[in-house]
């Protein structure tokens, strides 16, 4: 099942992101076979990160809940909320 991660970060936490990014990318790599997108969310200034949008696969939802507890980013205190939905894809086939 794939899994939607919505991740907003804490106001004035830029630091946070740009310190634990290397480690946040080199967790995904052990992921990728399980990636169907992943990236930061935007300000409306189109280049300031705010926060992260991921789609993955998982079996169910504890192995999601694992995966987004063990992020670095998580570990370190970035997000003020995290939200994880089940998704279903429809398009593209």
């Amino acid at each position: 099942m794939k899994f939607i991660f919505s991740c907003v970060d804490k106001k004035d936490h830029t630091h946070v992101r740009a310190d634990n990014r290397p480690a946040h990318l080199e967790y995904l790599t052990k992921y990728m076979d399980r990636v169907v997108v992943a990236g930061p969310t935007l300000g409306t200034d189109g280049e300031s990160m705010t926060g992260s949008l991921l789609i993955l696969e998982f079996e169910d939802a504890a192995a999601a809940q694992d995966f987004a507890e063990n992020d670095p980013y998580k570990k370190a205190g970035l997000f003020e909320q995290v939200t994880i939905t089940p998704w279903k894809q429809v398009l593209p086939k």
